[in-house]
């Protein structure tokens, strides 16, 4: 339950918020990549709405970009990855771990944020970056995700959703407005609008009518957002796998002039022919200069196919969930140190790797570890998180010194040794402009897995 709130139902979930004065980041100017073809050079944001980002292309190869983006409490560069801290924490990492790794933002959950701490105590304290003595970047999404994920627990009208509360039972109404009077209260640098989220397997008119509610309550929450000079609202283009559908959404969103833009609906079952098209459509009709967020993708070999797609900025729980299971992630795909043939093996989790994890232990060890300690975990969430932000660096290097093409061949190289690259990703690599038929075998070999995003398991000799 929510403190000093009534238990009338539907209860409501926030009272009124305390700005925080504007913080403000000096950048230098944009370093040009160096001239190739398919590449451009700098482009910056236009600013004609007041929005408390910049964002600075610093290199480009077709669709795909490296970028600077300033927020107030950081300088970014994507692409970027986002490990979600549910309720302001990594599970199994200090602060000054994630620092360490390079974590530039961390997601947090409005709806979890707002039943505990409260939205009250993080706006006594001045806001989540102080609750958790987080220097950097904080993203908070708007609590619409729960509408899948807790679907037995809610209900949707045009008014808002209402939710079953898990701690008493009780049923408490998340209106637009009062999704953003939180997210003003905790205070991250960017704030996502309440949409109305189905799963992309559903068809009909369920689809249409969320696509539709989602930019009516956009207007909704952009009167309520009262931050917008140190805060920055997100919208989400919605429309399931219906290209007609996306297409409204998007024109729709950008009619509202937003700092950035976010693709949601994905990453829930559907099939990845599907998933990188709509990826695509929207990367292909949002704004230039804005960024431009996939929701939910955490694959290493979805988040290279979205970035060759113009995407910049993801966010999953996959490298610390997949980690508490005993799994690591390498760049033939997975590693499961759980794994009876780990007990006697002392090379590192990946020998190429510099992170503090492989230096230091071996697979014999963590494999002790993860059937025993909860220390495993936390090892392992260490060297995933470290695995994807040095991914996302090395996405963002790749770009600006005009070798991205040969970093995703690299890339696909290792992870598909004998050539049997997914026939999407083949596609979705055509549409991006780059040629991949060096690490590929004959197009009729490619194999279309819709159901795997990665390679099941790390053959156990290397």
């Amino acid at each position: 339950m929510f403190r000093g709130m009534s238990v009338e139902a539907p209860m409501s979930w926030c009272l009124c918020f305390k700005p925080k004065p504007n913080i403000t980041n000096k950048v230098r100017a944009p370093q040009h990549p160096r001239s190739r073809q398919g590449y451009t050079t700098s482009i910056t944001a236009s600013q004609t709405n007041a929005m408390a980002l910049t964002f600075e292309v610093l290199g480009r190869f077709n669709r795909a970009r490296a970028a600077r983006l300033t927020l107030p409490h950081f300088v970014c560069q994507t692409p970027l990855f986002m490990p979600v801290g549910t309720q302001g924490t990594i599970k199994g990492l200090t602060n000054s771990q994630l620092e360490e790794i390079g974590c530039q933002i961390i997601l947090g959950n409005t709806y979890h944020l707002a039943l505990r701490p409260t939205s009250e105590l993080l706006d006594e304290v001045g806001g989540l970056h102080n609750f958790m003595n987080w220097k950097r970047a904080l993203l908070t999404d708007s609590g619409g995700f729960q509408m899948v994920s807790l679907l037995h627990l809610a209900d949707i009208t045009e008014k808002g959703v209402t939710f079953q509360s898990p701690v008493d039972g009780k049923p408490m109404l998340l209106t637009p407005e009062e999704s953003i009077q939180i997210q003003n209260r905790i205070g991250a640098d960017i704030i996502m609008a309440l949409d109305d989220v189905v799963k992309t397997t559903i068809t009909g008119p369920r689809i249409e009518e969320a696509m539709y509610r989602t930019l009516r309550w956009i207007d909704r929450c952009i009167a309520a957002h009262k931050r917008p000079h140190d805060q920055n609202l997100f919208g989400i283009v919605q429309g399931g796998l219906d290209p007609i559908l996306r297409d409204i959404c998007v024109k729709g969103l950008v009619e509202r002039n937003l700092p950035g833009y976010a693709i949601g609906g994905l990453s829930g079952g559907e099939d990845k022919n599907s998933f990188w098209r709509v990826v695509a459509q929207c990367t292909a009709a949002l704004p230039e200069d804005k960024p431009r967020y996939v929701m939910g993708v955490g694959y290493p070999l979805d988040i290279v196919v979205c970035s060759a797609l113009g995407a910049d900025m993801y966010d999953c729980v996959y490298p610390t969930r997949t980690a508490r299971f005993g799994t690591a992630l390498v760049p033939e795909g997975v590693l499961k140190l759980k794994h009876k043939a780990m007990a006697d093996d002392t090379r590192p989790i990946d020998p190429t790797c510099p992170c503090m994890v492989c230096k230091n232990y071996s697979r014999a060890y963590i494999h002790c570890l993860v059937t025993k300690d909860a220390m495993g975990s936390q090892l392992l969430s260490y060297h995933n998180l470290y695995y994807m932000l040095q991914l996302s660096r090395n996405l963002h290097s790749s770009i600006v010194e005009g070798r991205f093409p040969e970093f995703v061949c690299d890339f696909l190289h290792k992870m598909f040794p004998k050539g049997d690259v997914p026939e999407w990703v083949c596609d979705a690599m055509e549409v991006a402009g780059i040629d991949i038929s060096s690490c590929c075998a004959p197009f009729p070999s490619c194999q279309e897995d819709d159901s795997k995003n990665m390679p099941e398991e790390v053959s156990l000799v290397r």
